[in-house]
């Protein structure tokens, strides 16, 4: 259900008189990171981001400076890059079930005790996880970039996971979420649905899942520019990089 009901146009942003993801793609680039060199480039990010900005994960562990698990070898992951000087500011994965697998199949299933809406293992679901923002990125929204530009990494990462669900046939997703991640989601139109109470897991998380359809369908109610962002191939063509 990829195609909204039919809505007044109401503009996301009154940023520029442009699409949402025009204005958008004057500073970003959302890109599937599909090859050793840009998974390094997410690895990378995330020790900055888990093991030197949060102490997430110990720096130690991980001597090359590339932040790894076990789950990363049946994940795919996406980058968001900043078109003004091309360094990573954005990274996020989706990891995929086990299907044959009669063990917990996606960490949700190891934090979370509350029974999930639907079984991993014989669906097809994803978690998201190292949903991640360069420190870079944070002061860069506090300086250079527009107020209204503030969230839109954020929505860029959200516009990737949908991409990757779209283009692998993933129905179903599950998170660990800040909360404060969750109620700014659903300003936008993203709702993610309690699963259980809150737990404790690097700060206080909500465990969570939506499923695509009807989460793409909500958005189209609320947001139609940012549902045509969320869910249009690639890269428009008048977009321009800024000088």
């Amino acid at each position: 259900m990829l195609y909204p009901p039919v809505v007044e146009r109401e503009q996301f942003s009154p940023l520029i008189h442009s699409r949402l993801s025009d204005a958008y793609y004057r500073w970003f680039e959302v890109i599937p990171a599909n090859t050793p060199a840009l998974r390094e480039k997410a690895y990378r990010l995330r020790y900055q981001v888990y093991c030197c900005e949060n102490q997430y994960e110990a720096p130690d562990e991980h001597p090359e400076q590339l932040e790894t698990d076990d789950f990363d070898c049946r994940s795919i992951h996406s980058l968001i890059i900043d078109r003004t000087g091309g360094a990573a500011i954005g990274t996020v994965r989706l990891i995929l079930t086990e299907p044959e697998s009669r063990e917990a199949s996606l960490p949700i299933q190891q934090i979370c005790h509350h029974p999930l809406p639907i079984e991993p293992p014989r669906s097809r679901a994803a978690e998201i996880s190292r949903f991640a923002v360069s420190k870079k990125m944070r002061k860069m929204a506090d300086g250079t970039l527009p107020k209204d530009m503030k969230c839109l990494v954020v929505v860029g990462l959200m516009r990737a996971i949908v991409q990757m669900c779209l283009e692998h046939g993933i129905t179903d997703c599950f998170a660990v979420m800040e909360p404060s991640l969750l109620r700014l989601l659903c300003r936008f139109g993203m709702h993610f649905a309690p699963v259980g109470l809150p737990v404790e897991y690097h700060g206080v998380r909500q465990p969570c899942h939506a499923n695509v359809d009807k989460m793409l369908e909500a958005i189209g109610q609320k947001h139609l520019d940012l549902w045509e962002f969320m869910t249009e191939p690639g890269i428009p063509r008048n977009a321009q990089k800024v000088s």
